[in-house]
């Protein structure tokens, strides 16, 4: 049964709908996340952030890539997949992307939607859920915590900016692109 939702103080209850996510959510989706998933607040999630990445989801997974729906609104998302590994007995679950709409926060939303995908992945035979997140985003630990995820291991990501080659020649050594005649190609790299 959906749950009603306020917005604000002057709109009227709405009623929340999880549904799978259509062709047409795919724009949707990508905005609110890189709302989200910003430069500031994420940066490690701002860099793997792109629309390929929805798109890709939403075309090998589509019982597993949901939205939270008000109206035509979409205000919150779940991206997931299932892992098998070979000769294992245990098919794992993996949450990729969970983002709820700032101004529909703390109102089950989230809830919502891993409720919903849990379903699904139990219904695939899943026995395990993975879900990770900055160590230091506090709501999003809090969130899972309440609903039975433990943490069972720290885990350290890093990454390196890198400046832009400062020669046509460092390019091509490096394998990232050859200028000739005016055109850039993709060339390997030995």
């Amino acid at each position: 049964m959906p749950i009603r939702l306020q917005r604000g103080r002057k709109s009227a209850p709405k009623r929340l709908a999880v549904r799978d996510m259509r062709v047409d959510d795919v724009p949707k989706v990508f905005h609110l996340g890189e709302a989200i998933y910003n430069a500031s607040d994420a940066p490690l999630l701002y860099r793997t952030w792109d629309p390929y990445e929805v798109a890709l989801l939403y075309a090998s997974e589509t019982e597993l890539s949901l939205v939270a729906a008000i109206g035509g609104e979409v205000v919150g998302f779940c991206l997931s997949t299932t892992i098998e590994k070979p000769n294992k007995p245990w098919r794992y679950g993996y949450v990729i992307w969970l983002a709820v709409d700032s101004g529909y926060r703390l109102r089950r939303v989230g809830r919502r939607l891993i409720s919903e995908t849990t379903r699904r992945m139990m219904r695939r035979g899943v026995r395990s859920i993975l879900v990770d997140t900055p160590d230091d985003n506090r709501g999003a630990v809090a969130f899972f915590g309440k609903l039975g995820y433990q943490q069972r291991a720290s885990q350290v990501w890093l990454w390196k900016d890198i400046e832009k080659p400062k020669s046509t020649r460092a390019m091509v050594d490096q394998g990232v692109a050859s200028v000739r005649s005016g055109r850039s190609r993709l060339v390997r790299g030995g």
